[in-house]
């Protein structure tokens, strides 16, 4: 479990491809030293388990699964990711519950500063999200968007607007976007969850109807 409050910005080092996944390499010296084999560690939002660690670098696997619902088979070698551990029960929980799974690719449609171009104090963001992913966005809701917890600005014939802080900015890979990018969408599991009741609700009620109760009523 995450929080979308991003703590490092690595950098990839390399990927490699396999028939069935891959690894990845990230260099990231303020976290690596600290990281343990077997930990979690959330990369654009992604939850990936530390298969080895050194002074610099952490290496993660990939399977097949990862490389189709995300964007990490996109990154190439230099790219910023960003970096969260796990919350622990003495952190405070400053953005949305982040589970790392995420639910699918948006791509960036626009990044542009608001004001003063040669000094702005904050960017609008907009990410076009898969059709799929519609029906959990809401305006003021929150979104995770390679893994930054979000809130919704606007949210309109499938784009959605984020306005970002210059502490954002600087802090995550939103400095490096550009338009057409892909991005990592985990849509808020409260929304997911209420969807899944709603859905078990309307569904018809199961046969109470058994053998003993056939034989009972003289079939």
């Amino acid at each position: 479990m995450f929080t979308g409050i991003i703590e490092h910005l690595g950098f990839v080092e390399s990927l490699e491809r396999r028939s069935e996944g891959g690894r990845i390499w990230i260099r990231a010296a303020k976290i690596a030293p600290a990281l343990e084999q077997g930990a979690s560690i959330a990369v654009n939002g992604c939850c990936l388990t530390v298969v080895e660690a050194g002074n610099e670098l952490l290496g993660a696997d990939l399977s097949g699964e990862t490389l189709r619902r995300t964007s990490l088979g996109e990154l190439k070698a230099g790219a910023r990711v960003n970096l969260e551990r796990p919350l622990t029960a003495a952190k405070e929980l400053g953005g949305h519950f982040v589970q790392g799974h995420v639910d699918g690719v948006g791509r960036v449609t626009r990044l542009v500063p608001e004001g003063s171009a040669t000094e702005p104090h904050s960017w609008w963001l907009s990410v076009r999200v898969p059709d799929e992913l519609g029906r959990y966005v809401a305006t003021k809701g929150s979104l995770a968007v390679d893994g930054i917890s979000l809130t919704v600005a606007s949210w309109q014939d499938g784009i959605a607007d984020f306005a970002i802080i210059s502490f954002t900015y600087a802090h995550t890979n939103v400095q490096a976007l550009t338009v057409g990018d892909p991005v990592n969408l985990e849509c808020d599991i409260l929304a997911k969850y209420v969807e899944r009741l709603l859905e078990a609700r309307s569904a018809p009620a199961p046969s109470r109807l058994t053998i003993e109760k056939l034989i009972e009523e003289g079939f």
